[in-house]
């Protein structure tokens, strides 16, 4: 089955496919964010069910699902609109449109929505994203950017599959897990949601942004897919020592803040963000083996200490994550030559006390961030 989404949010757009690939694996989707692109694409091969928004940049999403329509009136159409108007809903009615999804969406209403839409799901599984030949390093190497992602931690993924959750609720749960800070701060700093162009550096401006239900709704995204959370006892292992290490990192960096009298949000994020890297090759390696790949003790430590930051930089540059927020996150490795905030030098002393540096290090740091080190907690 084909699936095409004409969606110019690329956040909603992501959510839209995780929801269409969990109930329906096997399907071949094609996003696009252009009325045009979506015509061509139409026109190009048709598809088995299409999902429009109404309102876009270079023209109302009705035109495409007006020629899906005449070409094959039996195609479900799906129109995201927030429109409930007389005039709209008689248009809606003379395309023949299936289905309407409101923003902001309501992941359990959408997954009820396009479940009857879809066609019954095959026997046999999707196919997975892995090379039929080479091993786990080309594997990455060979990944597109879209690829890319980090795990959940698994707490918040039990508390996500448990029903009516609230984002007040959750919140406990994602303050502490990276994917989280990543996903909503790259929402919050796309068009969609930063019309003023202020860059987005920190998970509470990005909550105040996106919304409560925008928030629940792309963190619901994440535990839809096929590989959530890290399974493998050594993968977990792994990744728990990096959650845990963020963890601490933050809880520091947060006790730094309140000696130094300055905001700590930002650095917080950037805290849970210095190892995404590391994260993202677990992630990787996670979907590796549920395809049925193989993958030993030496295999996996070479990725994590060869391509580690390069899945980060790659990460960043893909989420388009701001240039304020790389700086804090590259200031735990070291401080960039005449540096003279004091963000990046607390980045730096937290790394360096809980990585053991040295006292000359740790003296020199804690006179440039102007904090007593015999009061500082």
């Amino acid at each position: 089955m084909r699936v095409l989404i004409l969606e110019d949010d690329p956040w909603i757009a992501d959510l839209l496919k995780q929801i269409v690939q969990n109930l329906h694996p096997s399907t071949q989707i094609e996003s696009v964010t252009r009325l045009a692109d979506a015509l061509d694409a139409w026109k190009r091969q048709p598809a088995q069910l299409v999902i429009a928004d109404w309102n876009l940049p270079d023209g109302p999403g009705t035109s495409l699902l007006e020629i899906a329509h005449r070409s094959d009136a039996s195609v479900p159409l799906v129109m995201i609109t927030a429109r409930s108007d007389r005039d709209s809903v008689l248009l809606a009615r003379r395309l023949g449109i299936n289905a309407f999804i409101s923003k902001p969406f309501q992941v359990p209403k959408v997954l009820e929505t396009l479940r009857p839409l879809l066609s019954p799901q095959h026997d046999e599984p999707a196919d997975a994203a892995v090379p039929a030949t080479g091993g786990f390093l080309p594997f990455l190497a060979g990944l597109p950017n879209s690829a890319l992602d980090l795990p959940l931690h698994d707490a918040l993924l039990q508390q996500l599959h448990k029903p009516d959750q609230a984002a007040q609720a959750l919140q406990e749960y994602w303050q502490n897990d990276p994917a989280v800070h990543a996903r909503l701060i790259a929402a919050a700093n796309s068009a969609s949601y930063n019309a003023s162009g202020q860059p987005c550096i920190s998970l509470p401006e990005a909550l105040r942004r996106l919304g409560p239900g925008t928030v629940l709704s792309l963190v619901q995204g994440l535990a839809l897919r096929p590989v959530a959370a890290l399974q493998d006892d050594d993968l977990k292992r792994l990744g728990d020592e990096q959650f845990t290490q963020a963890r601490y990192l933050r809880q520091r960096i947060e006790e730094l803040c309140k000696s130094a009298r300055i905001d700590a949000a930002a650095m917080s994020s950037a805290a849970l963000l210095q190892g995404m890297g590391e994260l993202a090759v677990l992630y990787q390696a996670q979907c590796w083996r549920h395809a049925g790949q193989a993958l030993d003790d030496e295999t996996l430590g070479s990725a994590l200490q060869r391509c580690s930051g390069d899945l980060a930089n790659r990460l960043k540059s893909h989420w388009r994550l701001p240039t304020p927020l790389r700086e804090l996150i590259g200031a735990c490795y070291a401080l960039p030559p005449g540096n003279s905030k004091r963000d990046p030098v607390i980045m730096r002393l937290a790394c360096a006390e809980l990585q053991g540096g040295s006292e000359q290090e740790l003296d020199r740091l804690y006179r440039l961030a102007g904090i007593d080190r015999g009061t500082a907690r």
